[in-house]
C-alpha cells in the first residue's frame, strides 16, 4: 500500500497572474503558501483486474474509460496504472472552499501511482503533470499556482513566464518572520462552496479580450512583490493593507468573485479589529482570509462566530507532496 500526502494552500497575493490569457502576454507572479491541512490518497494492488475508486462515493469500474472521476482517471492514464487497483482519498476539509483542493488531489493521486511503480517524480514534475491533466486534458479554465505549491510545500514565490515554463523560488525572510506571520493570519470557512472554474472562466474571458483586465492582473502582480518585501523586511502587519487592496482589484476581475454577503462578512472582520484580507482562492466563497494582530484576535473570532463563520486553524507546511507509507 502506498499513502500519500499533500497540503491545501493559501495564496497571499498575485492571483490570476497564473492563467495563460495572461502570462503569455507578460510573467506571472504569486506568493502562496502551503498549509497543515492536507488530502491523503492510499493506492493498493487488487486481486482482480478491475479498478475501485473511493472518494464522496466509490466506483467499481473492468474499464478505465468507465471511471467517472475524471482527475483520477487521467492520473491512471498518464502514469500507465489502467487496472488491478484500489485508491481512496481522504481530505481535511471539504473541496470547493477556495484552498486548492482539486490540484492537491491530482498532485497527490500522481505522487502515489508513481511510488506504486517504482518510481519518483520530481516536485516540478509532479506539478507540471498536474497541469498537463487539469488544464489541458480536462480543459478547466484555472491556473498553475495550485499544482506547484501543493508539489513543493513552504512559502513561496512562483513566477509564471511567456513560454510556459514555471519558476519556483522559496520565499527567504527571517524565522521570526514567519512565525509571526502565522500567528497573524487567520482563515474562516464562509459557509460557501464555489467551483473556481465559473469565476475564473469569466476572467480569463475578460484577459483575452480587454488590455484593462490585464492591467488589473499588473496590479495584482506588483502586489505580489509588496507581500514579498514586507516578508523580507518584518513588516507582518501591514499586509493586511495589501490583502485588502488586492481583493479590491481582484473584485474587477470577473463577476461573481465577491457577494453583497461576503462583503458585509469582510467589513465586520474589520470592524472587529483585522488589518484586512481577502477570500481564499478565486471568490465567490470559500474561505475569508484575515490578517490580524494578536491584540485583536479575541473580538474578530467571536465576530466572525456571531456570524456564523468556523474557523480553520493552520500553520505553515514546510513540505510539498510526500509519501508517508510505502510498503504492507
Amino acid at each position: 500500500m502506498i499513502i500519500s500526502k499533500t497540503p491545501f494552500r493559501v495564496s497571499l497575493a498575485g492571483g490570476g497572474s497564473d492563467l495563460a490569457e495572461y502570462y503569455r502576454h507578460r510573467p506571472g507572479r504569486v506568493v502562496s503558501l502551503a498549509i497543515s491541512r492536507y488530502m491523503y490518497v492510499t493506492v493498493n494492488r487488487r486481486f482482480d483486474r478491475s479498478i475501485r475508486v473511493s472518494y464522496t462515493r466509490t466506483e467499481i469500474v473492468d474499464s478505465l474509460e468507465d471511471l467517472q472521476h475524471e482527475l483520477i482517471r487521467e492520473a491512471l492514464r498518464m502514469t500507465g496504472v489502467t487496472e488491478g487497483v484500489e485508491i481512496t482519498t481522504i481530505a481535511d476539509l471539504p473541496a470547493g472552499i477556495g484552498l486548492g483542493s482539486s490540484s492537491a488531489l491530482t498532485v497527490g493521486v500522481l505522487n502515489a501511482l508513481y511510488a506504486f511503480k517504482n518510481e519518483w517524480r520530481t516536485p516540478a514534475e509532479l506539478a507540471a503533470r498536474a497541469c498537463q491533466i487539469e488544464i489541458d486534458v480536462l480543459g478547466r479554465p484555472i491556473g498553475k499556482q495550485d499544482q506547484y505549491i501543493a508539489a513543493f510545500g513552504g512559502l513561496q514565490e512562483i513566477e509564471f513566464n511567456p513560454d510556459g515554463s514555471v519558476k519556483v523560488h522559496p520565499l527567504i525572510c527571517a524565522r521570526t518572520t514567519r512565525a509571526r506571520l502565522e500567528q497573524n493570519l487567520l482563515l474562516f470557512f464562509t459557509g460557501t462552496q464555489r467551483e473556481a472554474g465559473s469565476v475564473l472562466g469569466d476572467a480569463r474571458g475578460r484577459m483575452a479580450t480587454s488590455e484593462e483586465a490585464r492591467e488589473n492582473i499588473d496590479r495584482l502582480v506588483g502586489m505580489a512583490d509588496a507581500v514579498k518585501k514586507l516578508l523580507v523586511d518584518a513588516r507582518v502587519p501591514r499586509l493586511g493593507r495589501v490583502l485588502d487592496e488586492s481583493w479590491q482589484v481582484k473584485k474587477r476581475m470577473a463577476s461573481g468573485v465577491s457577494t453583497p454577503a461576503l462583503d458585509r462578512l469582510y467589513r465586520r472582520a474589520v470592524r472587529a479589529g483585522a488589518d484586512g484580507g481577502k477570500i481564499s482562492g478565486a471568490g465567490g466563497g470559500g474561505c475569508l482570509l484575515l490578517v490580524v494582530r494578536p491584540a485583536a484576535q479575541a473580538r474578530v473570532r467571536e465576530s466572525m462566530r456571531r456570524a456564523g463563520l468556523r474557523e480553520v486553524p493552520f500553520t505553515i507546511e514546510p513540505e510539498g507532496t510526500r509519501i508517508i507509507h510505502y510498503g504492507d
